[in-house]
């Protein structure tokens, strides 16, 4: 490999809840520093930044704040087209898949077609999130080709905790949250909101919810510091495997959050969630997103997306 260049702090962006969980064990463990010093190279320290969006992860990447972004199939397909013959963006690994749940306190509403113009939907971002896209894939297959996007006009921006808070409160126009755990087993608790629909039902099995990217100047000047990332989170995942109950005592200290520990464990230990480097059904998303026009070039295969490191991977 080349030299490596000199790099004294690597910027690491991470979101909320269960998805980021193996970004989180990073973090706790000293993961990055670990894994840099077992690679030769000079000491490099991983800060992490807690922001709201996948959306938001990339502006900060493009504009110098962080090495890597993380968040969903939607908002590293979307950058991956834009930024083609220029920055290249592409993923570095995949992180979780993990379901995600569309809630509703609106008795009224049992499936997506019970929605009206008295409904709001919090997602993380409108039309580029994870979460709206997948929104977008269960209306085509309910209302029929072309109808996609009938319920955009009902989708609301909000950062997870923020719309858990706006629903669960029953005072604001939020009547429904797209969303990840903890939030979305939270809702359900002592049936205080109810699911319409799982993202695996939507995509017919496990799917990536949550990935690493970055830009491949930064990829091809640093290639063991971006192998040292990669092993550290491989890592990350066979901790989270052996060690439920560790990793979910990790995330309670690093999210300072009031969860009891068994819930927390029980999230991480339940067979839906996967901690995993390679990537799942993210084609679903490529072809869709090409076909309705969100994206101008459909990439050919998941490894277009992805930087060579994870081309051995069984991704999909």
């Amino acid at each position: 490999m080349p030299a490596a260049a000199q790099v004294s702090e690597i910027r690491i962006a991470k979101g909320f809840g269960i998805p980021y969980l193996p970004v989180i064990i990073l973090e706790e463990q000293g993961l990055v520093e670990k894994h840099t010093k077992l690679l030769g190279l000079p000491e490099a320290k991983a800060k992490f930044i807690q922001l709201a969006s996948g959306a938001a992860m990339t502006d900060a990447l493009i504009s110098g704040n962080l090495e890597y972004a993380t968040g969903g199939p939607g908002p590293l397909l979307t950058v991956w087209d834009k930024t083609r013959g220029n920055l290249n963006i592409r993923a570095i690994s995949a992180i979780s898949s993990i379901p995600v749940y569309l809630n509703s306190i609106n008795p009224k509403v049992r499936t997506i077609r019970d929605f009206t113009d008295a409904d709001r939907i919090a997602v993380p971002s409108v039309k580029i999130s994870t979460q709206a896209v997948t929104l977008q894939i269960a209306a085509e297959k309910e209302f029929g080709r072309g109808k996609h996007d009938v319920l955009d006009k009902l989708t609301v921006s909000m950062a997870p905790p923020d719309a858990h808070n706006a629903m669960m409160s029953k005072g604001t126009e939020i009547t429904a949250n797209f969303t990840s755990p903890p939030f979305m087993y939270l809702q359900q608790r002592n049936n205080h909101a109810h699911p319409v629909l799982s993202s695996y039902t939507v995509m017919d099995g496990p799917t990536t919810f949550i990935l690493m990217w970055t830009t491949q100047k930064f990829h091809d000047a640093n290639p063991r510091h971006h192998q040292a990332v990669l092993n550290a989170l491989e890592e990350a995942n066979r901790y989270i495997k052996e060690n439920p109950r560790g990793a979910a005592e990790a995330f309670i200290k690093n999210q300072k959050s009031k969860l009891e520990l068994a819930f927390v464990q029980e999230m991480i230990a339940n067979p839906e969630s996967i901690f995993t480097t390679a990537p799942q059904n993210l084609m679903k998303y490529a072809d869709f997103m090409s076909r309705i026009g969100s994206l101008k070039q459909r990439p050919a295969s998941w490894k277009d997306v992805f930087f060579p490191e994870v081309h051995d991977r069984q991704g999909s």
